[in-house]
């Protein structure tokens, strides 16, 4: 309940971006449902990056949306985990036309098991997935660059 609380006392623009995560969220998971062939067309550019410069003046954009993603995850009833989280912000972000590059990396754990996780990024700011990327190896990028 105090989840709810918490949502009703932020402003209306957070909220409608929280509404509009929530779309692009379930619109991520759905992709993700395709055969990867079929998804990476959504991605962008494959193996390219975005550039990293000029991200300042959209800093509050990338946080908001960020935070939005977050708050997001936690409701929905169905999986969320990295990659749906980087493909939703990708998509928000494209809507703004604001630049972005997923990232796609895969580890070893403490198992020897191969694992995978993906983050996105926005100039020099990790809208998603940036507290573990350091531990994966990069295999491929996708890029939407404007312009």
């Amino acid at each position: 309940m105090n989840r709810v609380k918490n949502i009703l006392t932020l402003n209306r623009q957070m909220k409608l971006l929280i509404v509009e995560a929530f779309i692009f969220l379930a619109f991520a998971r759905v992709i993700k449902c395709l055969p990867f062939s079929k998804t990476s067309k959504y991605l962008g550019e494959r193996n390219k990056e975005s550039s990293i410069t000029n991200y300042e003046a959209n800093l509050d954009t990338l946080k908001n949306i960020s935070s939005a993603i977050h708050v997001a995850s936690k409701y929905a009833p169905w999986e969320t985990m990295c990659l749906v989280r980087a493909i939703a912000s990708m998509k928000m972000l494209q809507r703004r036309g604001i630049e972005s590059t997923l990232y796609l990396g895969t580890s070893r754990n403490h198992l020897k098991e191969l694992t995978a996780h993906a983050w996105l990024r926005s100039g020099k700011y990790y809208v998603t997935g940036a507290d573990e990327r350091h531990l994966f190896t990069i295999t491929c990028t996708f890029a939407k660059r404007f312009g």
